[in-house]
């Protein structure tokens, strides 16, 4: 949606009871941290999540001294997340590495210390900090959740991150396999393409398919929800049955009333979810 509506939809997202909003940092739409600057400042209460910020796009001590600003202004309702970026993305900004794995491991090992408040050199094959340290620290690190697909990147992100952010409409088997090789020692959290009212399920269907070319056109082996309050709880349910713990509920492209459906999923889906 255009940046513009960012603050309008947070707010709802905070009228509606709900925990947290997430924001994106795609290639070439909105900037992760700006976007949580205007939800953190458009809100009083819920927490704001960056799902993902892309290591090859950000040296890591402007992440860190983005990230601690952040959390010095609004302690305590920030959670950071970092990521490989979509190859083909950075291919086209000029940033793509040889072996992103080594990259996130460099990364997210400068950043938590860097957070920490902790003065760090390292002369890694991507990373490089000579005697770098943060005049304003957070008092307290944000969380930093580490996102993932393949097994060598999940096994690094339940070892250095505080969860493990999963990438967008995954298959149930995908999921199943992910929380399996993630662990349950920490969050993981999935995206789940979701809607209600007319034609719900084929809107569902629409943005999988603009997701995943390969796709089929049954949606009941992805992690997506759509129906009525009671439906969508129930897909909800069968998630959390295998392993994730935290559910960041995406609407679709075209749908009408995104403040209207954020309202549905608090009046209706959460109090499903209360137990």
């Amino acid at each position: 949606m255009p940046p513009e509506r960012l603050r309008s939809v947070a707010r709802a997202v905070e009228s509606a009871g709900l925990d947290e909003l997430w924001v994106w940092e795609d290639c070439f739409a909105e900037s992760g941290i700006t976007s949580a600057a205007l939800a953190l400042g458009a809100t009083e209460r819920i927490t704001v999540g960056i799902g993902l910020l892309p290591a090859p796009l950000r040296n890591a001590a402007l992440t860190a001294m983005e990230l601690a600003t952040l959390e010095r202004a609004i302690p305590g309702r920030l959670i950071g997340g970092i990521g490989h970026g979509v190859q083909s993305w950075m291919e086209r900004v000029g940033a793509r590495v040889a072996s992103p794995v080594t990259l996130l491991r460099e990364y997210a090992t400068a950043l938590r210390g860097l957070l920490a408040g902790e003065k760090v050199s390292v002369d890694g094959r991507y990373v490089r900090l000579d005697g770098v340290e943060l005049d304003w620290p957070p008092e307290t690190p944000p969380p930093l959740m580490i996102g993932g697909g393949g097994p060598v990147t999940l096994r690094l992100a339940a070892e250095l991150g505080d969860g493990v952010l999963l990438a967008n409409a995954l298959t149930l088997d995908e999921v199943d396999a992910a929380a399996a090789i993630a662990g349950s020692e920490k969050p993981l959290m999935a995206n789940v393409i979701a809607a209600t009212g007319d034609r719900a399920a084929e809107r569902v269907d629409a943005d999988l398919r603009a997701w995943r070319a390969d796709a089929d056109q049954q949606r009941q082996g992805y992690a997506v929800a759509s129906g009525d309050a009671a439906a969508i709880a129930a897909q909800l349910r069968a998630l959390a049955a295998q392993g994730v713990t935290n559910l960041a509920i995406e609407a679709t492209r075209d749908e009408p009333d995104v403040e209207g459906f954020i309202a549905f999923l608090g009046r209706e889906v959460r109090p499903l979810l209360a137990d």
